[in-house]
């Protein structure tokens, strides 16, 4: 199981890569589920591995200078802070609700990545930063951060982008230095009372970094928006999954269950066809404002 494993963080790597985010989101059922680590090692251990990758990610943006040091110094130890209290929250919680909360984050992040939804930048870039905005944003993604260990960067570039005023490729430099510092502060958190496997946490890490490496490479030559909506409903139907493992074994064998998998299941086909009919519109009439604007900004990496 541990060559699946390092298998499968190759490929997180490669997704992290592609897509500048939204990879490390699979971290933690892959270890839970493949390498069978205990779920709140397992948060642990992914802080650590998205800390690292996103640290060596974050070097080639800011040798490009799409690093904006200060935004990010405030909003990361905003979000330091309050990942180092979701850290030491977290060990504390029932297992069952934290994989839920991971669940719903990966819930979140897929719908991001199947939408692209984008956001036009109307207003010139901000001069003076909104700190207490800001922090506020800072400190609320931070705890998401430390309880589920999921690196949140899908919603620190967004915040980046209407309360900083960063261009989206500042933003996206900037949210991997963010997501490194608060990933950092909730491992901090969580070692106070849960021990992980290190030898497993860099075996694990190094096969990210080089699927990164490797995703990186790959960015220019792929169709990067149809990788990414693929990804999307792949982190979708892993997220349901995990919602049905962990719901209680009477609510699945009950008349409410079997209703509300029905329910799930009309609403999951019901979106699909809404998505196709917006696909097909967009076809026939490719002037519609939806993306290729050059103030288009998309709030997909995470």
């Amino acid at each position: 199981m541990i060559a699946l494993s390092l298998t499968a963080a190759v490929l997180v790597g490669v997704m992290l890569g592609l897509f500048g985010g939204g990879g490390s989101i699979l971290t933690v059922p892959m270890l839970v589920y493949l390498a069978g680590v205990p779920s709140k090692a397992a948060i642990a251990m992914s802080l650590f591995v998205v800390a690292v990758t996103s640290a060596v990610s974050a070097i080639s943006h800011a040798r490009a200078g799409r690093v904006r040091w200060r935004t990010g110094l405030v909003f990361g130890a905003a979000g330091m802070a309050g990942a180092y209290g979701g850290g030491l929250i977290g060990p504390h919680l029932p297992e069952q609700l934290l994989m839920t909360a991971f669940a719903a984050m990966m819930l979140a992040t897929a719908i991001a990545m199947i939408r692209d939804r984008r956001i036009t930048a109307v207003a010139p870039p901000r001069r003076d930063l909104p700190v207490p905005h800001v922090i506020a944003e800072g400190i609320a993604v931070g705890l998401v951060t430390g309880l589920v260990g999921a690196g949140g960067g899908f919603l620190v570039v967004p915040a980046l982008v209407l309360l900083g005023g960063l261009p989206m490729g500042m933003a996206v430099g900037t949210s991997l230095f963010v997501v490194a510092m608060k990933s950092l502060a909730g491992l901090a958190g969580y070692l106070q009372s849960v021990p992980i496997d290190w030898s497993l946490a860099l075996m694990v890490t190094v096969a990210a970094i080089s699927g990164g490496l490797a995703g990186g490479a790959l960015a220019g030559r792929l169709d990067a928006d149809r990788l990414r909506r693929a990804f999307g409903w792949f982190v979708l139907a892993m997220g349901a999954f995990m919602l049905v493992q962990q719901a209680p074994p009477a609510l699945l064998h009950s008349t409410w269950g079997a209703a509300l998998a029905a329910i799930a299941g009309l609403s999951a086909t019901l979106a699909l066809a809404l998505r196709l009919r917006h696909r097909r519109a967009r076809a026939r009439n490719p002037s519609s404002p939806v993306s290729g604007d050059g103030n288009a900004l998309s709030t997909t990496t995470g």
